[in-house]
């Protein structure tokens, strides 16, 4: 008895581990890299907050900056990095195709947009979707009661 129950859980331990490896979200210093990496000269501020990385940062040209990063690509969200933004109606579209229902406080937060809305499960939750073209990549209850 004791035998298996070991194995099994070695196995689930074993299974677990790939789905664990991919869901690993990039630390404080990996941030800096990428940020870095992708030209931006000075770092002043970097916060977790809604989900994703938010940096305050200097572009080479000396231009201060609020940018996010997705903690788990590492995409950063710039407004000024030319590439397109979606525009509100677009962003509604695509919440809306992604189960939001009853959306309000529409808000653009540089290249990324913020709402608070209803989920499938009726619950509120506050939501941070890609400028770029849509994608939720974050979401929390908003509150206890629903």
């Amino acid at each position: 008895m004791l035998k298996s129950l070991i194995l099994t859980g070695g196995i689930v331990l074993a299974l677990s581990a790939p789905a664990q490896a991919q869901t690993r979200s990039l630390g404080l210093a990996e941030v800096e890299q990428k940020l870095r990496a992708a030209g931006y000269t000075q770092i002043h501020e970097i916060e977790k907050d809604d989900g994703l990385w938010e940096a305050d940062v200097s572009r080479g040209d000396g231009r201060f900056a609020e940018v996010w990063v997705d903690p788990a690509s590492g995409e950063i969200f710039d407004e000024h990095d030319g590439r397109t933004l979606l525009d509100s109606q677009q962003v509604l579209a695509r919440a809306a195709a992604a189960g939001l229902r009853e959306i309000h406080s529409l808000e653009r937060d540089g290249a990324t947009w913020e709402l608070e809305a209803r989920n499938a499960r009726n619950q509120r939750v506050e939501v941070r979707l890609s400028g770029y073209d849509g994608r939720i990549l974050h979401s929390q209850r908003d509150g206890w009661l629903d």
